[in-house]
């Protein structure tokens, strides 16, 4: 059978190998950690109203996946490299008719697959507590009202369904998502130059906080200061040295019961496939020539 130069199949084959190798690394612990967080979010502060209750679980359970998030597409991403040259896997899979972008994309698809899974979980985790706490606040508030009526009864199940469970929440989890692909090619990136394991972790921490920050800086540095055109240049390079991952940041949006538009979600989808498909090209030439 003649070799191809590209296989869908080598690469998931190498993506599966990737969420085997992280599983050992028992990474998804943090999910039994967010289940109670989640929890003991949901039984926290009996004294707010309900809709503060509601608020305040989103608000904690959506904390929880953005830390899972992003710590698991830097550590795990910062670590792939490194751990293979250590077991001498790299050579090993090299020595074969394996191209090297190939062994990228599947080690990126890897850690995709692993933190798209534990969303997943987590998401559904997240959706059952909240579907059980909206209802039994419901049932609270018509019995502690004595509303029997019709449109009494209506009027406060839209109150509790404000900030209960929508597919906005879905919305909010997809945003997380989309950002840690962003940051995990970026650590991938980072990570075919750098010298340590840790340089990674730090530099890509660095780019991220930037990159939260890179609409406050454009707003502060660029605000009718110099020429137009200079002011676009400047911006497109700042655009391309830090991701710009305020665009991701509807989460707040979802905690406070705000509709999520499509435009934002296609604005999301965009951005962060431009910025994987460039990291994941810069990644090539720099692994390509890099000496092993």
């Amino acid at each position: 059978m003649p070799h191809s130069n590209f296989s869908p199949a080598r690469i998931w084959t190498l993506a599966t190998a990737t969420v085997t190798q992280l599983m050992r690394m028992k990474i998804l612990a943090f999910l039994g950690v967010f289940s109670v967080i989640v929890v003991a979010a949901s039984f926290a502060s009996p004294l707010l109203n309900p809709e503060q209750q509601l608020k305040q679980l989103k608000d904690v359970s959506f904390g929880a996946l953005q830390i899972f998030s992003v710590v698991i597409a830097i550590v795990a991403t910062a670590l792939l490299l490194p751990r293979d040259l250590e077991d001498r896997t790299l050579y090993t899979i090299l020595s074969k008719p394996v191209p090297r972008y190939e062994y990228l994309l599947g080690k990126l698809l890897g850690v995709l697959l692993l933190i798209g899974g534990g969303l997943i979980l987590m998401d559904a985790a997240f959706s059952v507590v909240l579907w059980l706490r909206e209802k039994l606040l419901l049932a609270q508030m018509v019995q502690s009202l004595n509303a029997q009526r019709p449109e009494d009864l209506a009027q406060i199940e839209a109150y509790v369904a404000k900030q209960g469970l929508t597919w906005n929440l879905h919305l909010g989890v997809l945003a997380i998502f989309l950002k840690a692909a962003v940051v995990s090619a970026l650590a991938l990136m980072v990570s075919c130059f750098a010298s340590s394991t840790l340089f990674t972790v730090v530099i890509t921490k660095c780019v991220v906080i930037i990159g939260h920050g890179q609409t406050l800086m454009r707003e502060f540095f660029l605000n009718g200061k110099m020429t137009a055109w200079v002011e676009q240049a400047l911006s497109a390079l700042l655009a391309i040295l830090t991701p710009d991952l305020a665009v991701f940041d509807i989460v707040e949006n979802v905690i406070q019961g705000e509709v999520v538009t499509w435009g934002a979600v296609q604005i999301m989808l965009g951005t962060s496939a431009m910025y994987v498909v460039g990291y994941c090209v810069v990644s090539h030439l720099l692994f390509v020539e890099k000496e092993l």
